[in-house]
Parts: structure tokens; C-alpha cells; sequence
């Protein structure tokens, strides 16, 4: 941890120093691209659900960045030093919050090291309003659990967030975000109650979702699930004999006919949780990351309605 820890600072020094070393030289033939359509705002989100969420409200007036690249786990992360460029040029920056981007401090780190701090810094934490729920495992009860997206309630707060941050930052197309805004809370809304009908068809004593890290507190409170899960957040202790032991006898004891694995996880702890129990894997879900552009889960909604299809398919039948 150490050892990670001292690589992120010397990353962030070094790409002040390139950052210093470039500030006056003036742009080459064809690097014209590089800086952008200054009409544009030039916005970084830690990760691809809140990006998506942004696009979507933002639409063509950004130009939009997501540090934690798709099929990354945004609770541990490593800049590079064209990110904290990025982030040091960006007119708005959006996190999630609720200690997600708190692994080795990465992203404190980051909004120092790119001059992003201070009270009227252009940093905005889009789960603000949502009511958290908690960690209660590792040594790490009372902490936020971040994964408040998957409840689609709360993604409609993340959009009026980021609605209302564009709006104090580029207040001359208001508007526009309105509009766009509105819009997508629209399908927010008829997306979160297509899940509820769905998840109501299965009988309560099916409504049972194991997964290999806790994420789906929030899901399940929404859509009457109980959750269980190898380890609770990625970052923390994740696959060992402990947790192993006790998740194999939850799957016994409550007679558990399906698991899931995320698609931002290693796979091989919920495999052997499936060897040992005689339980199959009914797929792969999505949590930290959408899918890759084109594919399956690649937008937020694309996301939730991918997980809701695996889950209800996955425990009709059990």
C-alpha cells in the first residue's frame, strides 16, 4: 500500500513539472485539435456512470472525460499524468462521493496536485441529497456505502445535481440543461418503475441476490431483495478463507438458488463459492463501470435494465 501510495505522488509531480515545463510554449501544427472547442466546457467525472449521466444532460455543449477508464474499479485508481493535465484544464469536475474515490486518496491527491480546492472550486459531488446507507463489516461500519446509482431514484438525484451544477457554471445556457434534464428524469422514471413491476413478478423467497462485493444495498432497498456478498466494498479485503466460509454457509442455510459476479470484479472468488455450494453463476452484472461503447450495458439505463434482466432471469426459474 506503501509502495502504491508513493507511486500516485510521484505521478502527480511529475506531471506538474510537465505540466510547468509546457505552460508557455505555444501550440505545433496540428496539436490545434488537442486544445479543444473552447465553446465547449471541458468536464472530468471520476467514472462512466456518472459520465453517461453527464452527457446526458450536458449533451453537445461538454466534452466530457472519465478518469476510471470502463471495466475499471473506481474505488482504487491510478492517474496518469493526462488526467490530472485534464482535470488541471477542466471547467467542472463531478464525483460521486459517498467513499468511493477514497482509495489511497487518489482523487484528494489529484484535485490538489490539478489546483482544484478551495470553496468555490468547480467540484461537484453528485450523490449530494441522497440518503446513505452503511457499511457494517471489515472493520468499517458507519462508513457511506457509494453505490447509490443502482437505485433509480437516486440516479435522478445525480442528474438534478449535475443539472444544477451546469447551470452555475455556464448559467448562459440554462435552458439548454433544463430541457435536457427533464428529459432524462423522464426516462429515469419510467426506467425505475419498469424494475419495481419486474422484480415484484418473483416470489419474495426468490428475491435472494448474492454477489461477489456488497454493492447492491441500495437495489435492494428499492426493489425488496435481500443482499448478500463475498466482501462489502472493493478496496477493502476481498475474497478471503473468512468471508469465503461465511458466504458459503449463507448460500446453505437460505437455500440460495443463483449468484452473480460483477463485471469490474475478478471472477474467481464467486467461482469457487459456486464449486464448493453446487450453485451456479446465472451471469454477470454491472456495478462500477457500464459496458464498453456498443455493448451490452453501455449507458446507465442500458446498465440497469442489463441487471435487471440477468437477475429476474436468473432467479425465475431457480
Amino acid at each position: 500500500m506503501k509502495k502504491r501510495n508513493l507511486l500516485i505522488t510521484v505521478i502527480m509531480a511529475i506531471s506538474m513539472l510537465v505540466l510547468a515545463a509546457c505552460g508557455g510554449k505555444e501550440p505545433a501544427a496540428g496539436e490545434a485539435s488537442q486544445s479543444k472547442d473552447k465553446e465547449k466546457l471541458q468536464v472530468i467525472t471520476t467514472y462512466s456512470v456518472i459520465y453517461d449521466i453527464v452527457k446526458n444532460v450536458g449533451g453537445d455543449r461538454l466534452d466530457v472525460h472519465s478518469l476510471a477508464p470502463i471495466g475499471s474499479d473506481p474505488h482504487q485508481y491510478d492517474p496518469l499524468p493526462d488526467d490530472v493535465k485534464k482535470t488541471t484544464d477542466a471547467d467542472i469536475v463531478f464525483y460521486n462521493g459517498l467513499n468511493l474515490e477514497t482509495g489511497d486518496g487518489w482523487f484528494e491527491k489529484m484535485i490538489e496536485t490539478a489546483g482544484k480546492t478551495g470553496e468555490n472550486a468547480p467540484v461537484f459531488k453528485v450523490s449530494e441529497g441522497v440518503k446513505p446507507m452503511y457499511l457494517k463489516s471489515g472493520g468499517h461500519e458507519g462508513e457511506e456505502d457509494p453505490h447509490a446509482w443502482l437505485d433509480v431514484e437516486n440516479g435522478i438525484i445525480y442528474t438534478e445535481n449535475v443539472k444544477k451544477a451546469l447551470i452555475q457554471v455556464d448559467p448562459e445556457h440554462k435552458e439548454t440543461y433544463e430541457k435536457n434534464a427533464d428529459a432524462y428524469i423522464e426516462q429515469l422514471k419510467k426506467l425505475h418503475d419498469s424494475v419495481q413491476q419486474k422484480m415484484n413478478e418473483l416470489p419474495k423467497e426468490k428475491r435472494i441476490l448474492v454477489s461477489s462485493e456488497g454493492a447492491f444495498k441500495y437495489f435492494s432497498n428499492a426493489y425488496g431483495f435481500d443482499a448478500y456478498y463475498i466482501w462489502e466494498i472493493n478496496s477493502h479485503d476481498e475474497g478471503t478463507p473468512e468471508q469465503l466460509k461465511s458466504i458459503i454457509e449463507i448460500i446453505r442455510s437460505h437455500d440460495v438458488k443463483a449468484l452473480f459476479v460483477e463485471t469490474s470484479v475478478d471472477s474467481r472468488s464467486m467461482e469457487t463459492v459456486s464449486a464448493e455450494t453446487g450453485v451456479s453463476i446465472a451471469g454477470t452484472i454491472f456495478t462500477d463501470s457500464l459496458g464498453k461503447p456498443g455493448e451490452d450495458g453501455d449507458t446507465y439505463i442500458k446498465m440497469v435494465e442489463w441487471n435487471a434482466d440477468v437477475i429476474y432471469n436468473g432467479l425465475k426459474s431457480k
